[in-house]
Order: structure tokens, then sequence, then C-alpha cells
């Protein structure tokens, strides 16, 4: 499993020409993202088919990987490279059953007895938050704060994502408490210009890996 930096997390548009899973998507490309996961909780089956197959070729456009929340038949129903799945959805050993040994399989996790037991099912990694209040996942639960990211790094053999409330003026203070890279949605789906937005995570990121 390569270790990743940064996650760009799609949406659908949240208004008429608001940017939509597409345009996020190409924008953090362009910005150097190199792992892309389509997260639509509204669309059913068909809608993420055909918005998955449009991902992954924009993807290999970039040599970037593809991944879908929650939805390993879609994954492999598309060729993506992989599935992220919550405490509540297909256990990662049946996805990992499902897609083969290749599969990138990231599970969310809050604590290192989760985190332990993803790994243990064959996780390729796993993202802790939310690390600080997001308005983007509904779902995320109470943040957490910094402290669960080096406990949770030191205590698996997984590459360690850092999601809920990053931002630019953040990301260095997450990734020096122990976090390998970081997975966003407002960040850059928010941003007036979402490549840049892009970029610039990726320099603090490698800033602060660089100093640690």
């Amino acid at each position: 499993m390569p270790e990743f930096d940064l996650c760009v997390i799609t949406r659908p548009a949240l208004r008429p020409g608001a940017p939509g899973h597409l345009e996020i998507a190409r924008a953090a490309l362009e910005g150097g993202a190199r792992l892309i996961e389509l997260r639509d909780k509204e669309a059913g089956g068909g809608e993420l088919f055909a918005l998955g197959q449009e991902l992954r070729l924009l993807a290999r456009q970039y040599q970037a990987l593809l991944i879908i929340n929650d939805r390993a038949d879609i994954a492999q129903a598309v060729g993506a490279e992989g599935v992220h799945l919550g405490q509540f959805d297909l256990p990662v050993s049946a996805a990992r059953r499902l897609l083969g040994p290749e599969a990138v399989i990231g599970a969310s996790v809050a604590t290192v007895e989760e985190a332990k037991r993803a790994e243990a099912d064959g996780a390729s990694y796993v993202s802790v938050g939310a690390i600080f209040p997001s308005g983007s996942k509904a779902d995320a639960g109470e943040a957490i704060g910094l402290g669960p990211i080096g406990e949770i790094e030191r205590n698996v053999g997984l590459s360690v994502l850092a999601i809920g409330g990053i931002s630019r003026d953040n990301v260095e203070a997450v990734v020096r408490a122990g976090a390998d890279g970081v997975a966003v949605i407002s960040a850059v789906a928010d941003a007036p210009d979402m490549t840049a937005a892009t970029a610039e995570l990726l320099r603090g990121i490698r800033a602060a890996r660089s100093s640690r």
C-alpha cells in the first residue's frame, strides 16, 4: 500500500453552478492529489456507477487512484482501486474478500481498538476523526482532537490519514501530531481556487512531514 499524503473526497454540487464530483476531482488532480474518493450518500447505485466510471477514467489520466465511499460493489463494478468503509458499513474483511488482495481498503476509526481491528481485518489504511468539528460530514460524530492521532499511529502498521475540519491553517499541526496525511472535503470543494487549495495542502503536509 503506497503512503498517501492527501485524499480529496468529492461531493455533489450543493447548489446550481457549484462544483460537483467531476469538477472537484479534476481540480484536485491538477493540484497534485493522487487519491480521490467518490462520496455521495444520496445517489442511487446507477448514478454512482456512472459517476464512478467517469471518475475512474479521469483518475487514470493523472495516474491517480479512485476509491468509492461505502460501496464495494460499485468499486468492483467500475474498476476502482478500492473502497472506504465506515464503522457501520460492510466489514473490512468482507470487502477484502470481494475486492482482492491488491485493493485499497480504508477504514474510518476513532480509537486504537478500532484501528487495530481494521488492521487485523485487512485494511490498507485508517482514517482518524473527526479531528475538528466538520460541517461536511453529518455522520462524522464529535470531534476527537489531535490526541488520538499519534496514539493510533504508534499502535498500527498502516498509513494514518486524519479527517474532519482540516484546512491549510491546521494541516501542519495535524501531520506533526502523527498523521501520514489527511482527507478533506470542504478545504478543497469550498475554495475559490480548488487547484491552488490542493497544492497548498500538499505543501503544508510535506513541510510538516519533513520536519518531524
